[in-house]
Parts: structure tokens; sequence; C-alpha cells
């Protein structure tokens, strides 16, 4: 059954069963919404593959579409990957690019009534942190040799202090990928939980006291429809630091000596 926030604070933040016989293949609320972000990424990108590949054929213009996304495509990989990777670049652009349109994608559903925001669950932000983390150290390892990579990770400063460094450079290993998987999920859950709380004001417009619920449900739907539009900024916010993030981890893990 549909729920407003005001009868259900809850109900936009949480993961729901969609059908009994889907909790056994495991297709939730959110995972539907994953499943959704995915295809809009695939259909819009496709679009822009097509229209780069008819502009080159034809000389065509590309379409406003085209041009916005291929805007923000250039701006990802010369202001943000590039400087961390520089050579690197290309070979896990396409890895980056991903993370910050599924992202983003994922938030700004999040905003429309009745759906879910997949990235307010913890689980699916760990999914991604844990990915990065695979990654960073699996081709760190690859292009510097396992024992070179750890002994520039782990063996820092003077030899006596290696012991508490080790547990100190380990330790921060695993807070990596730990502070991306929470900041996302906190910055995503919190604020629709606000979003949610500041509707529940609605609830008190009754007939026993319209003049002030009436008022109160005014400042609330003001509130909330100021607060959706910091949520829209939140939403490419949160996207930019993940994949900033990452780039930066990846950049650190590939050259270790900068």
């Amino acid at each position: 059954m549909l729920t407003f926030a005001a009868g259900d604070p809850l109900s936009h933040v949480l993961d729901k069963s969609l059908h009994p016989a889907l909790d056994e293949i495991g297709l939730t609320k959110h995972v539907l919404m994953m499943l959704i972000a995915t295809a809009i990424c695939v259909f819009l990108f496709s679009r822009v593959a097509k229209g780069l590949a008819k502009q080159i054929e034809t000389g065509e213009s590309k379409g406003t579409l085209s041009s916005m996304l291929e805007a923000m495509l250039v701006f990802l990989r010369d202001d943000m990957v590039k400087p961390s990777l520089g050579a690197d670049t290309y070979r896990f652009l396409p890895l980056l690019w991903t993370y910050f349109f599924f992202i983003v994608t994922c938030n700004l559903l999040g905003l429309i009534p009745f759906s879910a925001t997949a990235t307010g669950n913890i689980s699916v932000t760990a999914a991604l942190a844990g990915i990065a983390f695979v990654t960073y150290h699996f081709f760190g390892m690859k292009q510097n040799g396992v024992v070179s990579y750890w002994k520039d990770n782990l063996l820092v400063g003077p030899a006596p202090l290696w012991p508490l460094m080790i547990i100190i450079e380990a330790a921060g290993h695993l807070i990596k990928p730990a502070a991306l998987a929470i900041r996302l999920f906190a910055n995503m859950m919190g604020g629709h939980i606000l979003l949610a709380v500041i509707m529940s004001g609605t609830a008190v417009a009754t007939m026993d006291n319209l003049f002030l619920g009436g008022g109160i449900s005014l400042i609330s739907a003001t509130g909330a429809v100021m607060l959706t539009f910091l949520e829209l900024l939140v939403a490419m916010i949160q996207a930019f630091i993940f994949t900033n993030l990452t780039t930066v981890f990846l950049g650190a893990a590939l050259h270790p000596e900068h």
C-alpha cells in the first residue's frame, strides 16, 4: 500500500518487500531502484554514443541531452580523473564514470514520490565501496608488485616504529572504504529522513484545529520544497565526492611514491 511521508516517515528510506514471491530471488524495492537506475544509464549513454557516431558520420550537431552529458563526462575526465591518474586515466575512466552516473541516478530517483533511495541502504554503499577497495588494491599490487606495494603502504617511517605503523596503516586501509560507504549512506538516509519528518507536520491539519494545522502544513510544505532543492544539490555532490575519493585512492595505489 502506498503511504505518504506524513503517514509513515520511514517509508521512503527503508528497504521494503515488493511481493513475497519476489523475496525468494532477492528483488526488494532498493534492488528494483538499482535496476531502474542501471536501465536509465544504459539508455541515456546508448543515445549519447549513437549521437556521437551520427555526428562523426554526417556532421550533424549533437542534441541537447548528448551535449549536456558529454560536457559532464569531459569535466569528470579532465578535472577529476586526469590530475590523480595521469597516464592511467583511460584505463579506469569507464569504472569512474559508471560510479558517478549510477550513484547520482540512484540519488535522484529517491526524490520521486513512492520510490526509494537505494544509496540510503548501507548494504548498497558498502558494496560500491568494496568494489573500489578491491580495484585499487588489486591494480596497485599488479602495477607495483605485491611485496613492493605493501612495503610502501605499511612500512612507513623509521624502522623502530614499523610495528606501530603497520597497525595504523592497516587500519587506515580499512577505514577508507568504510568512510566511502558511510558518508554516502548517511547523507542520503539523513536527508530523506529529515524531509520525511518535515512533511509529517502536514498530519496536524485536522478538523479540530484547522487554522493551526493549516499554518503548520503550509510551513512544512514550504520547508520540504526548499529541502528538496537542497537534496538535488546533495545528490550531485555526494556522487562527485564518492567518485573523486575513489579516484584519489586509486591514484595513491598506482603511484605510492607520489
